[in-house]
């Protein structure tokens, strides 16, 4: 059995940073989660990245911000700067359902321990570390603050707040995946610039008194003027969003107040030598020894899973997968997947069973754009919806040869795929038949050997309109899939499970199309268990439409369910073959005047 010592972890207080021989630390981090030195938490990452440039870096988990401070004074002063994340998710999803109700646990935290961090940690950290050290600069990352850089809708609150550098005083905010911006920003500080006259490192978001605006610059309506005109807040969202997913996007200025944010255009894509060096870090791909014999849920669930690419093309309306990694997939290479895979094998608990073979999408690995000059000047937020872009290749070829060179390794009996995957990209008919040939050979290797039980997939509703919303694509999709699924558990003698995702209360989706698709799946014998209510976030296309009521790219109204009694009305078709449920449903289908529903949902068909 391997033997971890606290010294292959990155320290996370004054005892072990002494242990070192550090007289010194050059960037504090402090992070909402614990810490879990794995490439899935995004301090774990931007603290391995920067050791890997010689930095002694230290990590305060969950600090403790009610009291003293003294989590926040232990370690003293560091020598470049503080960096900031409320964690691997916005801290208002994290604490809250979607009926606005106090979740009682929290899977990043140890045991799964409720009230472990603030809401907003990003502006009560910054808050706190600019009280004690006035002069020392923080940088901002992580989900929370990436989503929030300009004016956006906060459901919790229902109102729209300007940009998160307005509430928390950090002096810089880097969103999307932090390597590259902070790399850029230790080799400028390194050279001898000041902090403060940093102001053009790609990724990157500023305060300004008193910027030119450039003509190439986008110029977004104010804050001000969002609050009194919701139009112009949709007119806004479109820019953020196509400026977002570009290959050569434009900075963008929101005026807020007295200042302006400034938002300069992301770096490129990252190279697969960029993204194999961010996960070959040294991680010990385990949580701190400081946690030992409590759990950590959120490790738990990827404990034995790779990622084996970022981004994601799908570009769904409620998803912000898109605006935080881009829509262009940065692929590892098979050595990189490979070896990570070998040191999972060796981990003291590992039964020979890897969870997860995936990434955003489990079946984007390694597709692009057949001509990378379309791709250049592509501003549309998905590849794949409203129809799969012609240009796309999506060779499914790389995966399979991938599947067949992890299952050779020794100690591996089976490789699943835990994430979701996209059968729109299986099932569309290609001109190219060499990629339709390569997407049937992948739907039979998927289900026949790479199902651990159930597949996960995520029609996310039936009706056509809704999932225009959505941009998702038509259900009919999900009904052949569902066909192919059950003929090749048939054909192999297996008793795998299917279990689609659905969402209720999605901007565009009425009473009337939770009804239809309460008969639609009943038809298929779905009960159903993996649905959720809409809930919006922040700096997503969906969350634009029930804020403003309007389209954002057709500046149509949208309909969407608002109260509790409407979202709860919606919700109950879920659930139609539950008892409790019946003579309301019965009532509202009434009310509609849809006995034909009623008879269909409740009676036997004769």
């Amino acid at each position: 059995m391997k033997t971890y010592r606290p010294e292959a972890w990155l320290p996370t207080t004054k005892k072990e940073v002494e242990a070192r021989g550090w007289d010194y630390i050059d960037v504090i981090l402090f992070s909402g989660d614990a810490y879990v030195d794995h490439p899935s938490f995004g301090a774990a990452v931007i603290g391995r990245t920067l050791e890997a440039m010689g930095l002694r870096v230290a990590i305060v988990p969950q600090p403790d911000w009610r009291g003293d401070f003294r989590d926040f004074k232990k370690l003293g002063t560091p020598r470049l700067f503080f960096g900031v994340s409320a964690g691997a998710m916005d801290s208002m999803i994290n604490h809250y359902t979607a009926n606005k109700r106090l979740r009682s646990d929290d899977a990043y935290t140890p045991d799964r321990r409720a009230g472990m961090r603030p809401d907003y940690p990003s502006i009560v950290y910054t808050k706190i570390l600019k009280e004690l050290y006035p002069d020392v600069p923080v940088v901002l990352g992580g989900i929370e603050a990436s989503m929030r850089r300009l004016t956006h809708y906060d459901y919790w609150q229902d109102r729209l707040r300007p940009g998160i550098l307005i509430d928390s005083p950090a002096d810089l905010l880097i969103y999307g995946m932090g390597e590259k911006p902070i790399q850029e920003l230790v080799h400028r500080l390194q050279s001898g610039t000041s902090f403060h006259e940093i102001r053009d490192i790609p990724q990157t978001v500023y305060l300004s008194p008193s910027i030119q605006p450039e003509t190439s610059d986008i110029l977004l309506f104010s804050h001000e003027e969002c609050l009194k005109d919701k139009l112009k807040q949709a007119k806004n969202f479109r820019h953020i969003e196509e400026e977002s997913n570009k290959q050569h996007a434009q900075r963008i200025l929101q005026r807020c107040g007295q200042q302006t944010i400034v938002v300069n255009p992301p770096f490129p894509p990252m190279t697969e030598a960029e993204i194999d060096a961010s996960f070959d870090l040294p991680y010990t791909r385990l949580p701190h020894p400081k946690y030992k014999g409590k759990v950590i849920p959120a490790f738990e669930m990827i404990k034995f899973s790779v990622n084996i690419h970022r981004g994601c093309f799908g570009g769904c309306a409620f998803c912000t997968i898109s605006a935080h990694q881009g829509k262009f997939i940065a692929s590892r290479s098979k050595e990189s997947i490979l070896k990570e895979v070998k040191a999972i094998t060796e981990m003291p608990d590992f039964k020979g069973y890897l969870s997860d073979l995936g990434g955003p999408s489990a079946n984007m690995y390694r597709m692009k754009g057949l001509n990378p000059d379309i791709c250049a000047k592509c501003k549309k937020p998905s590849c794949i919806s409203p129809v799969v872009c012609k240009n796309l290749n999506a060779d499914h070829t790389p995966l399979l040869e991938l599947y067949k060179e992890v299952d050779k390794i020794p100690g591996i009996k089976k490789s699943f795929i835990g994430s979701g995957v996209r059968y729109d990209l299986l099932l569309h008919r290609y001109d190219n038949d060499a990629l339709n040939q390569s997407a049937h050979k992948y739907m039979e290797e998927l289900i026949a050997h790479h199902v651990s039980g159930r597949l996960k997939v995520a029609p996310e509703h039936t009706q056509d309109e809704v999932l225009k919303q959505m941009r998702k694509p038509s259900f009919k999709l999900f009904e052949q899939f569902k066909k192919i699924f059950d003929r090749v558990n048939k054909q192999h003698g297996l008793n795998q499970q299917l279990i689609p995702y659905f969402i209720s209360s999605h901007p565009g989706c009425t009473e009337l199309d939770m009804a239809e698709l309460a008969v639609i799946t009943k038809v298929l014998h779905f009960q159903l268990e993996q649905v959720q209510d809409f809930t919006p976030t922040p700096m997503t296309l969906a969350t634009e439409m029930y804020y403003t009521g309007y389209h954002p790219y057709t500046l149509e109204k949208v309909y969407t369910a608002r109260t509790k009694e409407q979202k709860l009305a919606q919700r109950q078709f879920f659930f139609w073959y539950k008892p409790e449920y019946r003579q309301q449903i019965m009532k509202e289908l009434q009310k509609m005047k849809r006995r034909d529903l009623i008879d269909k949902l409740f009676r036997r068909n004769k």
